[in-house]
């Protein structure tokens, strides 16, 4: 390269130069066009600002926006950085241009819970290209109006049921104790891939009934493919992630149509008695005629993303946090231990409501959701112009309600970046707490998330010590840890009744 260079001419250099002189104007014209299209930031000394006005900010780059930097922060250990460096510049609400959209980020609890709580006539769903092409058009997470609150409806007094949280207790129990009963002494285990295996279970078994075996492992594979499109570049031809998703989407769902059909042809005593087995069950038990075969067959698919994602990466976060701070972890394991020895004098099993009622559990759970922050945001789209706390969403623009700022606000939590489950015993969980969302796309399965992860933690901590090795958490494009957390294992050694009933350690 360097003996090319040495053979350039002075003209050809002069006109190299020109041309670069050139393309740098060219993307300062287009900078200052861009300015004046969507709107210039004013100085917060503005002293004239009217009532309403658009949010203080900037657009960024043409085309690209503030995209980039977003990234880039979104990849380092501190991704509310990007947010928190325009807090300090435009206030709690401010515009900026992301993903290809004029945007409105909200740092502020009141104003996204006003967002989260709006009806279709002001705000709807806004995702990626390439999500919107693998969900479908029915899909529980795009429709809108009386079938979105149908159907989730539907789903979400289902999933708070006492019968299916018994079953999901029962299946939990299961799968936990098959997956434990395999680990050895000093072996080192995978948190994050045991529980991924163990919650994808229980939620396909609480949706379509499938036990494990040959056509759940098919089933998983095609999903692992679906999944891995749904943050990929939206071009569809043969050769892409996304063309590969969408086949693996296609086979899912002719998978889970023919096991609506037996269920119809079948006419099941439980769904003559009223007492729904699972979720299709539910659905189909619906009178409605939109909730057609092709809308309940899309929706299962898109109901199992808690099963490979956010319920997993809870419980592996989980212990992860514990891991890093003992004393949280023994007042975890006594609590738990306590309820074991209680129910062992009883010679009773371990109801859902048992698990529910170990508060210190809940508390790690609820500090590993604040920290943690599996979702860090949603993104809406505004259909008309809405005004909150004196400031202009446009019509046509994006809103990104930010939680993860809102979770690590020093002002709302003292020492917001301290894994500190005790701030639960006297803080209640008011509106600057979203780990779920909220307003009517509230994630029906919040109860089970935190049942599943009780349990899990539960066995673990009554069965094993642990050590673990060195991990660190990867905050996009989703949550999850780096190496998977490995930790290696050592049973604790079993003790009679007796022993369990005099000895609390």
């Amino acid at each position: 390269m360097d003996n090319l260079s040495i053979q350039f001419s002075c003209s050809t250099t002069t006109t190299t130069l020109a041309t670069v002189i050139l393309l740098l104007s060219t993307l300062v014209l287009l900078r200052k066009y861009w300015k004046r299209r969507h709107g210039s930031s004013p100085s917060r000394n503005t002293t004239t600002n009217p009532p309403i006005s658009l949010p203080l900010g900037t657009s960024g780059w043409p085309f690209i926006g503030e995209t980039m930097e977003f990234i880039s922060c979104a990849y380092s250990d501190r991704p509310e950085s990007f947010m928190d460096k325009r807090r300090r510049m435009y206030g709690e609400v401010f515009k900026s241009h992301i993903f290809g959209h004029s945007t409105i980020v909200s740092t502020d609890a009141e104003v996204s819970r006003v967002v989260l709580q709006s009806d279709s006539k002001n705000f709807i769903p806004s995702y990626p290209r390439s999500l919107t092409e693998l969900m479908g058009k029915s899909s529980i997470l795009l429709i809108n109006g009386n079938l979105q609150r149908r159907v989730h409806g539907l789903i979400g007094s289902f999933f708070k049921s006492s019968h299916l949280k018994a079953q999901i207790t029962l299946d939990m129990q299961k799968y936990v104790q098959e997956s434990m009963t395999l680990w050895r002494d000093d072996q080192l285990i995978y948190i994050q891939d045991e529980t991924k295996s163990i919650a994808f279970h229980v939620l396909v078994k609480a949706l379509i009934s499938l036990d494990p075996g040959r056509e759940m492992q098919s089933l998983k594979q095609d999903f692992q493919q679906f999944i891995a499109g749904l943050m990929s570049m939206p071009i569809n031809m043969p050769g892409t992630q996304l063309y590969r998703s969408l086949q693996a989407r296609k086979r899912m769902v002719r998978f889970v149509q023919k096991v609506i059909q037996v269920r119809m042809n079948k006419s099941s005593e439980s769904s003559r008695a009223g007492s729904p087995k699972d979720v299709i069950d539910v659905l189909l038990n619906d009178a409605s005629e939109q909730l057609t075969v092709d809308l309940i067959s899309d929706n299962m698919i898109d109901l199992m993303i808690p099963g490979e994602d956010s319920v997993p990466v809870l419980m592996t976060l989980a212990v992860k946090y514990l891991s890093d701070c003992p004393r949280a972890l023994h007042q975890l394991m006594e609590e738990n231990m306590n309820l074991k020895r209680q129910k062992a004098v009883l010679g009773e099993p371990l109801s859902w409501s048992d698990y529910m009622s170990l508060s210190f559990t809940q508390n790690v759970i609820s500090e590993t959701l604040r920290m943690g922050n599996i979702i860090i945001g949603v993104m809406r789209k505004a259909m008309r112009d809405v005004e909150i706390k004196g400031y202009l969403i446009p019509k046509g623009w994006c809103v990104f309600t930010y939680f993860r700022s809102v979770h690590l606000d020093d002002n709302l939590y003292e020492w917001p970046y301290q894994f500190c489950p005790w701030r639960w015993q006297e803080k209640e969980m008011g509106s600057n707490f979203t780990p779920f969302g909220g307003g009517q796309r509230l994630c029906p399965g919040l109860d089970l998330a935190r049942l599943e992860t009780t349990i899990f933690l539960h066995h673990f901590v009554t069965q094993f010590r642990w050590v673990a090795e060195e991990d660190c958490i990867v905050n996009f494009p989703t949550v999850r840890l780096k190496r998977r957390m490995p930790v290696r294992v050592k049973r604790r050694r079993e003790r009679s009744l007796a022993q369990l009933s005099s000895n609390p350690t």
